[in-house]
C-alpha cells in the first residue's frame, strides 16, 4: 500500500467514525436535542452537532491506533505462538467477555442488573461474529480467529476509558464508533491492498508493453 492510498483509507476511517458519532448521538442525547430544537436554538445545535462528529472523528484515531497495533500483535503472536496462536486468541477472547461482565459489574455496585452486562458482553461477541462470518466471505476460513479477536479483544481494550466514566451516555458514544470503525478497517484492507496490487501489476504490464 502507498501513501495515497494510505492516507485515503485514514480519512474513509475517519467519516465512518465522525458519521457513527453524530447518529449514536441522536438517540444517547435526543432531550439535548430536543431541548434545542424546541425552541429552536441554530447555534446550541450546531455546537452539539460539531461536537458529536468530533467526538466521533477522536474515537476513530483510536480504533486506527487499535488496528495498527492489532496487526502488529497478530504478526507477533504468529512468530511467538505459530499453531497455536489461534488457541491463545480463542483464550483472549474469553477471558475479555468474563471481564465485560465482571469488572464493570462490581464497579456498580450493585446498581445496575447482572443480566446487562452479560447483554452487553454476549452483545459484542455476536456483533463480532457476525463480521468474522463476512471476513471468512471476503478472504478464508483462517480470518475467522483474528477479525473475531480484533472485534472482542481490540474494541474492548480501545472502549475501557468509556467504561470507566460514570454512566452509560459516553461508553455508547464511544463503543459505536470504535466498532464502525474497525469493522471498516478489518473489512476494508484486504480491498485496499489487493487494488493496490493490481494497479502496481497492470503499471508494470504497460511498460514491459512499451519497452517491447
Amino acid at each position: 500500500m502507498n501513501f495515497r492510498n494510505l492516507v485515503n483509507f485514514l480519512f474513509r476511517t475517519a467519516l465512518i467514525g465522525g458519521a457513527a458519532g453524530l447518529i449514536i448521538s441522536f438517540f444517547v442525547q435526543a432531550d439535548v436535542y430536543g431541548a434545542n430544537l424546541n425552541p429552536f436554538n441554530f447555534m446550541e445545535l450546531l455546537g452539539l452537532i460539531l461536537f458529536n462528529i468530533g467526538l466521533g472523528l477522536t474515537f476513530s484515531v483510536v480504533s486506527m491506533t487499535g488496528f495498527f497495533a492489532y496487526l502488529f500483535i497478530h504478526r507477533f503472536g504468529l512468530n511467538l505462538f505459530r499453531s497455536f496462536w489461534g488457541a491463545v486468541q480463542v483464550l483472549l477472547i474469553a477471558f475479555v467477555i468474563f471481564d465485560l461482565i465482571y469488572f464493570p459489574y462490581q464497579g456498580a455496585n450493585g446498581d445496575v442488573s447482572l443480566f446487562w452486562f452479560v447483554l452487553m458482553a454476549f452483545g459484542i461477541l455476536a456483533y463480532g461474529w457476525i463480521v468474522a462470518k463476512v471476513k471468512v466471505k471476503a478472504t478464508n476460513k483462517k480470518a475467522f480467529i483474528p477479525a473475531l479477536f480484533l472485534m472482542v479483544v481490540i474494541t474492548s481494550v480501545e472502549w475501557v476509558p468509556g467504561l470507566q466514566v460514570e454512566g452509560t451516555d459516553y461508553a455508547w458514544l464511544m463503543i459505536v464508533p470504535l466498532l464502525a470503525c474497525n469493522t471498516y478497517q478489518l473489512l476494508a484492507l484486504p480491498q485496499v491492498t489487493k487494488d493496490y496490487k493490481k494497479k502496481e501489476e497492470n503499471t508494470k504490464t504497460s511498460k514491459n508493453a512499451k519497452k517491447a
